[in-house]
């Protein structure tokens, strides 16, 4: 009996083996089939897109326009393969091709689809514009083709030599506005105590948590900066439509009247305002660019913007000239190591550093965006900074859509400061923001108490009542805060603390304000800032700009060397159609990201500027 026993036991274990041993292999072959079909792909489309003469650069960016992605390389690979889409697109990339195609012959022309364009800065769209300016200086053609516009798309059309517009579409330029939301009533009926600790009456980030509406300081500050960038846009469009910029704020504000004389026709009022040059149906449009061109599989001849970015790139690949080093400070300001699209103290300092200790880079471009954030982690950026240029390495900073409050904090110290007349910055100031919430448990029913062996032990526990005491030495520390901030900008401004105080307490300004102020010495963008930095380092006309980032993975590497083309059959072929998924990205408040940073056993020192326009 134990014999035949042992004799199942054995034929079980070679039974359960040979199961094993097959799904080894299976899997196993099914990576290496995926390999295989990854590489004849990839082996297939390595000659990359072939350019034809007289091909249309077609612009037609998809999400969000960005300094920097704010998801992994590989996962924005993946998406891609897949059927996902990944709705960023980064200013520089755009940039790249319109100034490549300026100079390359087989560019003729330039074609803006502006319509998915999901959000952009000002200041970005106004570097885009510039570069569409050289692009038509280099004596090549622009037209933008559009089914509806928003105004922010708008101003990178107004820029074509001609502008189509669908007859059904519309165009409405309704200006700027900053509206938000207010919680002190709502606060109060939820028993929140909200202890709000500031310097500089301007600084109204966290006011929504202490008042029902704007201050009459916050309504001073904000409408002075949105009334200059609002004008500074009236004068850009007019500029490239030939418009008075009066006349266009006029139109503006007869709305009610004209779009009621057009019974509702938006375009047909677009047309009549001289905004767009023509209303054309889309296959009207394509007929009409097929006879300005080449015609070439039942359309005109055209390579889109990033497959024929990626032919540029491989065609700089040996470029060994010396660098102008771009870091990249994009979003909020956080301690510690941060993913892209978000600065971290540790991380954007680590890149910083990455650069200064290179060789092969000669100057230092610190690319800001950010709203600001932490106080301390803008501390160790700065210092950054300061370390960079002791080493003998120029440091220029440039501006883009926002580099206020702990974003002015790490650019302070640049040799050079540049933004575009649009960009928001100032703001300088800090606050704490400390919440306590005893009365609303004992709504529940939930009360704290206990002993401390010392008034401080547990003063900042959120469960008990602040002491005013406490509170006191809180707000010392702000005041300290603010004192180092104004005291840092006036060492590096060449001012003193009184001249810096005068002009920050909070106080939003645009680019050329600042300018005005001395905040910023500079207008201008990228392209610019890079040119100075070469000319600070002496290399100007030999150099090359190359991006400092958290460097990839072998797998990263060869994921984003493929093309869009070769992504999306690499997904057709190992994924089935009903398999694939769209991923979503959730769109985080900015007041969240503020109560997200707070914590239970400190009080947050912000350096934060709320100073978004819509």
């Amino acid at each position: 009996m134990a014999e035949k026993s042992r004799g199942v036991f054995a034929t079980l274990f070679v039974w359960v083996w040979n199961l094993f041993n097959f799904i080894r292999r299976l899997v196993f072959g099914a990576i290496a089939l995926l390999l295989l079909i990854i590489f004849l792909v990839a082996l297939r489309s390595s000659g990359g897109t072939r350019l034809g003469e007289r091909t249309a650069l077609v612009l037609d960016p998809k999400g969000n326009i960005v300094e920097q992605y704010t998801s992994e390389p590989a996962q924005r690979a993946l998406a891609s393969a897949f059927g996902g889409k990944v709705r960023e697109v980064q200013l520089r990339d755009i940039l790249r091709a319109i100034d490549a195609a300026a100079a390359d012959s087989r560019i003729e022309r330039l074609v803006i689809e502006p319509d998915e364009i999901a959000s952009a800065g000002m200041s970005t769209l106004h570097e885009i514009g510039a570069a569409i300016e050289r692009f038509k200086a280099a004596g090549k053609d622009v037209v933008a083709v559009s089914n509806s516009m928003s105004q922010g798309q708008y101003l990178l059309a107004a820029h074509a030599n001609q502008i189509l517009l669908h007859p059904e579409g519309d165009l409405l330029l309704e200006g700027l506005g900053r509206y938000r939301t207010y919680y002190k009533d709502a606060l109060d009926w939820l028993g929140v105590d909200v202890h709000l600790f500031r310097v500089g009456e301007y600084k109204s980030y966290a006011e929504p948590y202490i008042r029902n509406d704007a201050s009459p300081e916050s309504r001073e500050a904000d409408l002075f900066w949105m009334n200059d960038v609002w004008n500074d846009y009236l004068k850009e469009v007019g500029a490239a439509r030939k418009l008075d910029p009066k006349v266009i704020s006029a139109q503006i504000d007869n709305y009610a009247t004209s779009i009621k004389a057009a019974n509702g026709d938006l375009a047909k009022l677009a047309l009549d305002d001289k905004l767009v040059d023509k209303l054309a149906t889309h296959d009207e449009a394509e007929a009409m660019l097929i006879a300005k061109g080449v015609k070439e599989e039942h359309s005109f001849r055209q390579v889109d913007f990033q497959d024929y970015l990626s032919i540029v790139q491989h065609e700089n690949l040996r470029d060994t000239r010396p660098q102008v080093a771009v870091v990249v400070a994009e979003g909020e300001i956080m301690g510690g190591d941060q993913a892209a699209g978000t600065v971290g103290g540790e991380s954007t300092a680590k890149l910083i550093r990455r650069a200064r200790e290179n060789n092969k880079v000669k100057a230092l471009v610190l690319r800001v965006n950010s709203p600001g954030g932490d106080a301390f982690a803008s501390e160790l950026i700065r210092r950054e900074i300061e370390l960079t240029k002791a080493a003998g390495k120029p440091v220029i900073v440039s501006m883009g859509d926002v580099a206020a409050s702990g974003g002015y904090w790490i650019s302070m110290n640049g040799d050079q400061i540049f933004a575009e007349p649009n960009t928001i910055t100032g703001s300088i100031g800090i606050f704490g923001l400390f919440m306590n919430i005893p009365n609303t448990l004992a709504k529940i029913g939930v009360h704290t108490d206990g002993v401390g062996t010392t008034a401080f032990a547990g003063a900042i526990d959120p469960r008990r009542a602040l002491d005013p005491k406490v509170g006191a030495v809180i707000q010392s520390i702000i005041d300290k805060g603010y004192q180092n901030f104004i005291g840092k900008v006036a060492a590096a401004r060449n001012k003193t603390p009184q001249q810096i105080d005068a002009i920050a307490r909070g106080r939003v300004w645009s680019g050329a304000q600042a300018k005005e102020r001395g905040l910023v010495d500079q207008l201008g963008g990228l392209r610019e800032a890079t040119a100075a930095a070469a000319q600070a380092a002496n290399i100007a006309g030999n150099y090359q700009v190359r991006y400092v980032e958290k460097e990839m993975s072998a797998w990263e590497r060869f994921a984003v060397s493929l093309s869009n083309d070769a992504l999306t059959r690499i997904g057709r072929a190992v994924v089935p159609e009903a398999a694939r998924v769209l991923l979503a990205q959730s769109d985080v408040q900015d007041q969240l990201k503020l109560l997200r940073s707070l914590d239970a056993n400190k009080v947050g020192v912000f350096a934060y500027c709320f100073c978004e326009i819509k």
